[in-house]
């Protein structure tokens, strides 16, 4: 019995053993994966791989599109229920929110690191700040100037604004097929949407002139990460401060006076803070789509998140848009999906060349710019009423 208790005992020792060295070998191997990251965010290309090994276009265009009918929800309290009705000053709030917690991330070394400053000129950085602030400034101004029909159609037209845009810049050209594609979506999106063009010359002004710099801004976002080894947490800690500057300076303009008599309560308080933590990740997931796929893409998102919240209002709560506006959003759904077919590996017929990249005599894979030639959007969210639906809906500015 007692020779039995002995081998029970040795066996249990070597198990123990060995259970012990398996659970000194993971806790290693986790070690080993938990350094590794960390290293990995403290080069700008490293993070830029991790970037793209867990934001591919899929993943970060969904992250955009559930985030921005989110802050729908958040803005449509804030600017009817509570009544906050200073759009600039809740733009300025919304970046002032995110710079908060990109400081509080960057502080706990959570931050990725950014490019060498050599590899993008600081005017780049502040351009980038500039634009985006009068982007969603003047986005802001054309909604209050303009019915919905008017500024829808000004939303239209940045995507033949981007495409010229980009092969002034870039020389870079797309398919007959796909700008095919992209004149269905916008012919769809305009029947469906555009029910009121009701005309106004300062509001005719704002609207044209917010046109080129909501253009300018998503290829900026969208160039500098693809080429420039930019991350978006990185790109948005760069140029967020500029942004914040500008919109205080215009604050004053565009925004009506009463700001300090708004009743500032814990509740009003809160749905303004909800919106503008939602806003920080709207923000941040356009950045990733911008920089997983391109300007145009972008655009064509945020085209598809209008027809759907069109098509989710008359089929789940009953609204009536009208036959017509509801076959226009049939057809832009027709024209997106085959601009997404267009785009899917080994489908894309492009032609494309960048003054920036040199020429190579041998076979390279395209980037994925060039591979997917267009983005919701992202940044500040501007609201404003739908007749269609009664419902609140949002034009993202990057």
């Amino acid at each position: 019995m007692g020779l039995v208790d002995s081998l029970f005992g040795k066996d249990a020792r070597k198990f123990l053993k060995r259970k012990d060295s398996d659970a000194a070998e993971a806790g290693r191997a986790l070690e080993e994966l938990r350094s590794s990251l960390y290293n990995e965010l403290k080069t700008s290309e490293g993070a830029k791989r991790q970037q793209q090994r867990f934001c591919g276009p899929v993943v970060a265009m969904s992250f955009n599109f559930f985030v921005a009918v989110g802050i729908i929800l958040a803005n449509k309290l804030v600017m009817g229920r509570v009544g906050f009705n200073f759009p600039i000053f809740l733009t300025l709030i919304h970046y002032t929110v995110a710079w908060i917690l990109l400081a509080f991330f960057k502080s706990l070394s959570l931050l990725p690191m950014s490019p060498p400053s050599k590899t993008t000129p600081f005017s780049s950085l502040f351009s980038l700040g500039a634009v985006m602030a009068f982007a969603s400034g003047l986005a802001n101004t054309s909604l209050k100037h303009n019915s919905v029909g008017f500024y829808q159609m000004a939303k239209i037209a940045v995507t033949p604004t981007i495409v010229l845009a980009e092969f002034v810049l870039f020389k870079k050209t797309i398919s007959s097929t796909k700008v095919m594609a992209l004149a269905v979506v916008s012919l769809g999106v305009a029947i469906a949407t555009v029910t009121d063009l009701e005309f106004n010359l300062f509001g005719a002004l704002v609207a044209v002139a917010w046109i080129i710099p909501s253009a300018i801004n998503k290829i900026l976002w969208s160039n500098l990460q693809q080429q420039a080894n930019w991350t978006a947490l990185a790109l948005m800690w760069k140029t967020t401060p500029f942004t914040v500057f500008f919109l205080l300076a215009l604050m004053p303009w565009l925004d009506p006076p009463g700001v300090l008599l708004f009743k500032w309560d814990l509740a009003n308080s809160s749905a303004i803070l909800v919106s503008a933590l939602l806003g920080f990740l709207l923000q941040w997931s356009g950045a990733l789509a911008l920089g997983a796929t391109s300007a145009t893409s972008h655009v064509v998102l945020g085209q598809f998140k209008t027809c759907v919240i069109l098509l989710g209002g008359y089929v789940i709560f009953g609204s009536d848009p009208g036959f017509i506006s509801i076959c226009g959003a049939v057809a832009a759904l027709a024209g997106m999906s085959v601009y997404t077919w267009l785009n899917l590996p080994g489908k894309s017929i492009d032609h494309i060349s960048s003054k920036q990249l040199p020429k190579q005599n041998v076979a390279v894979s395209k980037p994925k710019a060039e591979a997917d030639d267009g983005g919701g959007e992202t940044g500040v969210t501007v609201v404003s009423v739908d007749p269609l639906l009664s419902k609140t809906i949002t034009a993202n500015i990057v």
